[in-house]
């Protein structure tokens, strides 16, 4: 019998890796790879990949500037080498982050995510990863329609930043599963099966949405608790899986069905809803749901805090060579 890893892709999903350790990349055969601050930090911590870093760091001492100028373009390097090394593994796409501090900055989103084109990401095989703020949402409808560069809205936690991101022809979004189980655990007390985890409904009825009203938006699911969380969501466009339970997934032999299907959301009585140039709108219905608007700001503060940390390691040195 197949593993639980190849019944997944089996179902329809698209497995993508979300990680920015290489060899764990590899091992599983995903089609995608995701990246954030927090993953490439952690990478960073391992000896293996000191060269990467070590690179960056010479190439930004080289163009010169002061050491402000350095450190930042240190990290634009570091974010560009980790997701080229990314795709010398990978067959598919790799997303890389604009920095979390531009999350309320259209503009600076729209610069930062060009300069990282430019800086040599080719545009077909990246995906530029925003946090699905109404700035960050107006980024990617700028980058999509203008430049034709395909972006990853992410740190999203409800339907509402979902229906705009698809009226913004974003390519693909990625509406967070544990996080948001994690914030219901702590407010009700409850335990939660993975039939009844709020994280996995809130990802089924933003694909059922998408479906039901013929959005070409890729819906991603992402961070995952357990596998269960994982096979509930069997049938979603793309998985972004840690390589902890990618392998889990691996090693077992449990039956894996498809739960979500494109044709059944089509028959479904949804409402549809629209924020097209709607900013009030969009703010308040955000602002009426406690859990998102809490993990979103929690999303953007960790994300931000450690790319300070790696700008911080940078600094320090920048400054001893």
């Amino acid at each position: 019998m197949a593993n639980s890893l190849e019944q997944l892709k089996a179902s329809g999903t698209v497995v993508v890796s979300d990680s920015g350790d290489f060899a764990s990349i590899g091992k599983y055969k995903p089609q995608d790879a995701t990246t954030n601050p927090s993953l490439i930090l952690a990478a960073t911590k391992k000896p293996e990949y000191a060269a990467v870093l070590d690179a960056a760091i010479a190439k930004a001492k080289a163009e010169g500037g002061d050491i402000q100028t350095q450190v930042d373009a240190a990290l634009d390097h570091l974010l560009v080498q980790f997701g080229k090394r990314i795709l010398e593994i990978i067959p598919g796409k790799v997303s890389t982050e604009v920095d979390a501090a531009f999350s309320f900055d259209t503009q600076k989103s729209v610069e930062k995510a060009l300069h990282l084109i430019k800086a040599g990401v080719s545009k077909d095989r990246v995906l530029i990863k925003i946090a699905s703020t109404w700035e960050g949402i107006k980024a990617a409808e700028i980058l999509q329609r203008d430049h034709g560069v395909n972006c990853n809205l992410t740190l999203m936690f409800s339907i509402v930043q979902a229906i705009a991101a698809a009226e913004a022809g974003a390519y693909l979004i990625s509406p967070f599963v544990g996080r948001i189980l994690d914030w219901y655990k702590a407010h009700t007390g409850k335990s939660y099966s993975k039939e009844d985890d709020p994280g996995v409904a809130s990802v089924k009825n933003i694909f059922n949405y998408y479906k039901k009203f013929g959005y070409k938006t890729i819906v991603m699911g992402a961070s995952f608790r357990n596998t269960g969380e994982i096979t509930e969501l069997a049938g979603c466009d793309y998985l972004t899986i840690s390589p902890a339970l990618l392998e889990e997934l691996l090693n077992s032999t449990e039956p894996v069905t498809k739960k979500l299907d494109a044709s059944a959301a089509a028959t479904l009585d949804i409402q549809k809803r629209s924020y097209i140039n709607d900013e009030p709108s969009f703010r308040f219905d955000l602002n009426e749901d406690q859990m998102a608007t809490e993990k979103l700001r929690e999303g953007i503060s960790k994300f931000a805090a450690d790319a300070v940390v790696l700008k911080e390691i940078i600094r320090a040195k920048l400054e001893q060579a």
